[in-house]
């Protein structure tokens, strides 16, 4: 199915040539230099809205949040039909319910895995509960990021790079550009950068090559932000931190904390994700979804 797909994603599968424009716009590299700026802006935009224009009204910042990508999601699914001239078949609807939901599960329960482990550890406790209403602002930041990043590290750069190169290429060049990016974040560095290319990078789009639709990487990017942020008042990839439903109690070496940048630089989610990763990433090897670079392809 994946390789069907394939074809169909770089428009082999026509009756007859399309004329040069439509094969230049049509073309990988092309694709992503239109579509992950397009992208990008309308996530920056977004991230104006519920972090600054909204900040002190949490429910307008989800309401933001929401819009935008709704937003974001018609753009793409409006690049893909009509440049790529195709079906979106990565954001099927007859799968969404199923597989956001099973990636919602997932992230919460990954991340909630590691704070177990980490009050084991000692390094983390819970000295009390703050009002729900403080878990709202978590939402917006979640839901943004969720889609927009998802839509434009596998939707967009994934994916086209795989139609050149195929999927192992593919995921290198995703993981590190996701993980690069995390630089820019205000408490960003080297070591929560390098964690979120090996551990996310490769999850997330694992998730994806298993499906080879996006529901499940957005749903576990989604709850995972959340859980961390809005239940465990955790610092979200050293972008954001505020209180959330628990009081939390972080002290120990940062190695196993993570730090300013959170639980995506502890060496326990680095496993715990990695391990997880890997597995998603033998599930879709064994269902045929990967992609062979361009030049063996017959």
């Amino acid at each position: 199915m994946a390789l069907r797909e394939q074809t169909r994603d770089l428009g082999a599968a026509t009756k007859g040539a399309p004329p040069l424009w439509l094969r230049i716009l049509q073309f990988p590299l092309t694709r992503i230099l239109l579509l992950a700026p397009l992208l990008f802006l309308l996530m920056g935009i977004s991230n104006g809205f519920w972090s600054v224009q909204f900040a002190d009204r949490p429910l307008l910042a989800i309401a933001s949040a929401a819009l935008m990508a709704a937003l974001a999601i018609a753009v793409y699914v409006g690049f893909v039909r009509f440049v790529e001239r195709r079906t979106v078949d990565e954001l099927a609807l007859s799968a969404m319910g199923r597989e956001l939901g099973l990636g919602l599960f997932a992230g919460a329960g990954l991340y909630t895995l590691c704070v177990v482990i980490l009050i084991l550890l000692g390094v983390y406790s819970i000295d009390g509960i703050n009002p729900a209403s403080l878990m709202l602002p978590s939402v917006a930041m979640a839901l943004s990021s969720g889609v927009f990043e998802e839509l434009l590290h596998r939707g967009t750069i994934f994916r086209n790079v795989e139609a050149l190169a195929g999927s192992w290429i593919a995921l290198l060049v995703s993981a590190l550009i996701f993980g690069l990016v995390h630089l820019g974040n205000p408490d960003g560095n080297i070591i929560g950068a390098l964690a979120i290319t090996i551990e996310a990078g490769l999850l997330l789009a694992a998730l994806y090559l298993v499906t080879r639709r996006l529901w499940l990487s957005i749903g576990a990017h989604i709850a995972w932000n959340f859980t961390q942020g809005g239940i465990f008042s955790g610092s979200v990839s050293g972008a954001f931190e505020q209180p959330g439903l628990f009081k939390a109690v972080i002290e120990g070496p940062q190695l196993l904390t993570g730090g300013k940048f959170g639980m995506e630089a502890s060496l326990v989610a680095l496993v715990i994700c990695t391990a997880t990763g890997l597995l998603v990433l033998l599930m879709a090897v064994k269902r045929k979804n990967m992609v062979p670079p361009m030049w063996k392809r017959t």
